[in-house]
């Protein structure tokens, strides 16, 4: 199972209105790289922007599920009895006319974020690197508390 980490960033961003996860464009960036072995490593605190994630692979061969390629559909982002939960729909990779380049890390960043721009809310370490030959298909499956929750 892939383990989730916020960017430190990631809580200073939100109490200075750098988020609006309920109306953001929420997106999905790939990489093979580590984010310590990245320079800057996007987690740390002052470099959590997709600037900073120069492993990400290039997207050829790649599709998915989402109405737009790597953002996430059907977000939700509600506050119940003090606990706030994001979460979206899935995403189905699926390598079409060869195959796509390995990854391991999947990072979530605000494309919506101006300031700083594109500002990453975390990664999922998969423990792995994901192989996708022609016709094979990996999911993106979110914990079943959703994508995060803050309480």
């Amino acid at each position: 199972m892939a383990t989730f980490t916020v960017a430190v960033d990631f809580l200073e961003d939100i109490a200075e209105a750098v988020h609006n996860l309920g109306t953001g464009t929420l997106t999905l960036a790939l990489s093979p790289t580590a984010p310590t072995a990245e320079t800057p490593d996007p987690l740390t605190t002052g470099n959590g922007t997709r600037a900073n994630l120069t492993g990400e692979i290039t997207y050829t061969n790649y599709t998915d599920d989402c109405t737009v390629d790597r953002v996430l559909d059907n977000v939700t982002s509600a506050e119940a009895a003090g606990t706030y939960k994001l979460d979206a729909d899935d995403v189905v990779i699926t390598a079409s006319g060869g195959a796509i380049a390995d990854f391991r890390y999947v990072y979530l960043w605000n494309d919506s974020a101006t300031s700083p721009a594109d500002a990453i809310i975390g990664v999922w370490d998969h423990g792995s690197t994901i192989s996708l030959a022609t016709g094979e298909s990996a999911t993106i499956q979110w914990n079943a508390s959703g994508i995060l929750t803050i309480s």
